[in-house]
C-alpha cells in the first residue's frame, strides 16, 4: 500500500518547472541624473533595470514588478517606491526574490538596512544583489552587514566633504547652488581649458528686482501689491524642466527680500562671507528693507478707508498705526476718528479715538511752525554754505581718518572668522559681533560716500531742502491729499498724537508698536520749535539738558530728531512731529541763531567793543568762531575724539 504522506510526484515537478516571482528595485540619487540620463558607478536606470533581469533569469525567476525611486537619497528610507514595494511584498506574500544592483541601491543606512531586511523576512522573501555575492550563509549575512556599513560610513564621509567643500567656497565669495533670482549660473573656460563656473547679473529680471528692493524700503507698498506691480512689469521665475515660466508670487518676493545675497553676501551655516558677484543692491537699501519688513511683522493688509495722514501719524502711547474708524452719531452723521491699531487688536494700550478733522488742523500748525522766513533762510544758508568750504578743505583728513577706521573693523572682523574657524569663538557670537561690524562699516562708507559726493550737488541740495522749508506752509495748505502725503513723508519721521509724558512733563518716546510695548525713551518737554524767527529762553531742539550725576548731557544732539510739539487744549490733542533729516537740523532754532551770529560778525556794524546781540548772548558758549555749529551738533568722525 502506496505511502499516504509521500508527495505527489506531478504536484513537486509542477512545482519545479514554475518560475520563481522576484520584483526588482532600482534607484539614483539625483534628479539630474534621472531625467538626463546620467550614471552613477558606470550604471544608469536602464542599466540596472537589464542587470536586473538577467540576473532574474540566471536564477530561473521572473521579474512581476519594478519599483524605481528617481532622484531620492538612500540615507532615508522614506523613499515613495520603496515603502511601496515593502507593502507590495506584505500584501502579495508569493515574492520570492528581491533584485537590486547594489546594496547601497537599497540602503545606506545600517538601521534602515536592518529595518528593510527584517521585513523581507516577513515577508519570505529573500535579497539578491546583480554585484555581491551575499545569500543566507553565516558568510553571506556577515559580507552583507560589512557591505552596508561600507555603504552608511561611504554616504557619510561624502557628506562632510561635501560641507568642507562648500564651506571653502563660500569663505572664498563663492556662491553655493543656483543662484537667486535675478542672477544667472554661467558655465565657461579659462585660458587652460578649465571649467570656470561664475555668477552674472540676469539683464532680464536683475533691474525689475532692484526696482523691487528701492520701492519697498519706501515703506508705501505691501508685498502682496509689489508683487502684483513687478508681474506686470515682466518679472517672472524662469521655467523649469518640470514646470512653466510663471509670474512672481507674493510668497516668492517676500524671501526675496530677506535674502543676504542682493548685497554682496555669502551666507553658509550662519555665517555671513563677502560674495564675489556684483551687488544688486547697496547695504544701505537692504537694512531699509529689512527694517520695513520687521515692522510688519504682525502682516500686511490694504485697507479700505485711506487717509493721507496715515502713513505719518501714529499713537502716542505705543507707536502703532493709527486706524481710520467712522461712527455715525443717532442722525446718521459720519465721525471719522483714529484709532490705535494695537488696542483694536490687544486691548492693552490707552490711546483714545480723536477727530481726524482736529489732527488736520493740528498739522496745519505743525507746518507753520516748521516754515523758515526768508531772512533765517538767508542767514542759514550763508552759514551752511560757508561750513561746506570749510570741510570741503578738510575733506582728506577726515578720509584718511575713516579709511583708517575701517581697515582696522575689516581687520578684527577677518581676525574673528580665524578666531571661530579655530574654535576659539562660538557661533552665536561670531553673528552678534559681524551684526555690529556691519552696522559700524556702513556707517562709515555712508561718510565715505557722502565725502564722494559732488560739492555742487551737495550745496544744491541744501538750497532744494531750504526752498521746502520757506515754502512748506504755503505748499500744504494748497496741496490736495495725495500730495499731502508726500509732503509729510519728505519732512516727517513720525508725528505722535497724544503722546505719553512722565511726571516732569517729558515726552516718552514709544516703541514701533510690536508686541514688546513701548520703547521708554525720554525726550525734554521744552525742546520744541517756535514760530518763524522765534527767539527766547526756551530750550531749542538738538540741545540737551545736563544731568543731575554731571556736566554730561543725557542725550547727544544728533542722537534724537527735532521735533515740533503743537497743542489744542479745546480738545486736548496734543501732536509731537519727530522731523527726517536734513530737516531736523535746517529747521532748528539753535542753527538759526548760530547763523545770525555768523552774519553779525560779518557785518560791518558788529565789530568793535558794542554790546553782545540777544542771538549771540542766547548761544553763549558755542560761539566761537567758524564751525560753530557742526561743533555743537554734529559728532566727530573718524577717530577724533568727542570734544567735552
Amino acid at each position: 500500500m502506496p505511502d499516504a504522506l509521500a508527495p505527489d510526484p506531478f504536484t513537486a515537478m509542477a512545482a519545479q518547472l514554475t518560475p520563481k516571482r522576484a520584483v526588482s528595485y532600482i534607484r539614483v540619487s539625483t534628479r539630474e541624473q534621472a531625467q538626463r540620463g546620467g550614471s552613477e558607478e558606470g550604471f544608469s536606470l536602464p542599466a540596472q533595470r537589464e542587470a536586473n533581469k538577467r540576473k532574474a533569469q540566471s536564477m530561473g525567476a521572473l521579474v512581476v514588478k519594478e519599483f524605481a525611486d528617481r532622484g531620492e537619497s538612500a540615507r532615508s528610507a522614506n523613499r515613495p517606491e520603496l515603502q511601496k514595494m515593502l507593502a507590495y511584498l506584505k500584501e502579495d506574500g508569493g515574492i520570492d526574490y528581491v533584485i537590486v544592483h547594489k546594496l547601497d541601491r537599497l540602503a545606506r543606512n545600517r538601521a534602515d538596512d536592518v529595518e528593510i531586511n527584517r521585513a523581507f523576512e516577513q515577508a519570505g522573501v529573500r535579497l539578491v544583489s546583480t554585484s555581491e555575492n551575499i545569500d543566507q550563509t553565516p558568510g553571506g549575512m556577515l559580507l552583507h552587514g560589512i557591505m552596508s556599513s561600507i555603504a552608511e560610513f561611504y554616504s557619510r564621509n561624502l557628506a562632510n566633504e561635501v560641507i568642507k567643500g562648500m564651506g571653502e567656497k563660500a569663505r572664498n565669495g563663492g556662491t553655493l547652488g543656483k543662484a537667486p533670482l535675478g542672477y544667472v549660473n554661467v558655465r565657461g573656460r579659462d585660458e587652460h581649458g578649465r571649467e570656470v563656473r561664475t555668477v552674472e547679473l540676469d539683464q532680464q529680471r536683475a533691474p525689475l528686482l532692484r526696482l523691487a528692493f528701492s520701492e519697498y524700503a519706501t515703506g508705501n507698498w505691501t508685498v502682496s501689491q509689489l508683487a502684483k506691480h513687478l508681474a506686470g512689469l515682466g518679472l517672472d521665475v524662469p521655467a523649469t524642466p518640470s514646470k512653466p515660466a510663471r509670474p512672481i508670487t507674493k510668497g516668492r518676493l517676500h524671501t526675496l527680500l530677506r535674502h543676504p545675497y542682493y548685497k554682496g553676501v555669502v551666507q553658509f551655516q550662519g555665517v555671513e562671507y563677502a560674495g564675489k558677484h556684483e551687488p544688486l543692491v547697496d547695504e544701505e537699501t537692504w537694512q531699509a528693507v529689512q527694517a520695513v519688513l520687521g515692522s510688519h511683522r504682525s502682516g500686511e493688509r490694504e485697507r479700505m478707508h485711506n487717509h493721507f495722514l496715515k502713513s505719518t501719524v501714529v499713537c502716542g502711547q505705543c507707536g502703532s498705526r493709527l486706524l481710520v474708524q467712522n461712527t455715525k452719531n443717532g442722525k446718521g452723521v459720519l465721525y471719522p476718528y483714529f484709532i490705535c491699531a494695537r488696542r483694536q487688536r490687544l486691548h492693552d494700550c490707552s490711546f483714545k479715538a480723536v477727530l481726524i478733522e482736529v489732527v488736520e488742523a493740528q498739522m496745519q500748525e505743525v507746518y507753520r511752525r516748521l516754515y523758515v522766513s526768508e531772512t533765517d533762510r538767508q542767514e542759514i544758508e550763508r552759514y551752511l554754505l560757508a561750513e561746506l568750504a570749510r570741510i570741503e578743505g578738510e575733506k582728506e583728513r577726515n578720509v584718511r581718518s575713516l579709511t583708517v577706521r575701517r581697515t582696522n573693523l575689516e581687520d578684527e572682523r577677518r581676525r574673528l572668522l580665524q578666531a571661530h574657524y579655530g574654535g576659539a569663538v562660538p557661533l552665536e557670537l561670531l553673528k552678534e559681533e559681524q551684526e555690529r561690524l556691519g552696522r559700524e562699516l556702513a556707517g562709515i562708507q555712508r561718510q565715505l560716500d557722502a565725502y564722494q559726493a559732488d560739492a555742487k550737488l551737495v550745496r544744491a541740495h541744501v538750497e532744494q531742502a531750504l526752498d521746502l522749508l520757506e515754502d512748506c506752509y504755503r505748499l500744504y495748505m494748497a496741496a490736495p491729499d495725495h500730495l499731502r502725503k508726500q509732503l509729510n513723508q519728505v519732512f516727517f519721521e513720525r508725528v505722535l498724537v497724544n503722546p505719553a509724558v512722565d511726571e516732569d512733563g517729558r515726552v516718552i518716546l514709544p516703541g514701533d508698536g510690536g508686541d514688546d510695548g513701548a520703547g521708554g525713551e525720554l525726550q525734554d518737554a521744552d525742546d520744541g520749535v517756535s514760530g518763524a524767527g522765534g527767539e527766547g529762553d526756551e530750550q531749542e531742539p538738538g540741545e540737551c539738558e545736563p544731568d543731575d550725576a554731571g556736566d554730561e548731557p543725557t542725550r547727544r544732539a544728533d542722537e534724537a530728531p527735532c521735533h515740533i510739539r503743537v497743542a489744542d487744549t479745546g480738545s486736548d490733542v496734543c501732536l509731537e512731529a519727530r522731523l527726517n533729516r536734513p530737516f531736523d537740523q535746517l529747521a532748528s532754532a539753535r542753527l538759526r541763531a548760530v547763523a545770525r551770529i555768523a552774519a553779525l560778525r560779518k557785518s560791518p556794524t558788529s565789530t568793535g567793543g558794542g554790546r553782545r546781540s540777544s542771538a549771540e548772548t542766547a548761544t553763549g558758549a558755542v560761539s566761537q568762531g567758524e564751525g560753530l555749529y557742526s561743533d555743537a551738533v554734529v559728532p566727530p568722525a573718524g577717530l577724533e575724539p568727542a570734544r567735552p
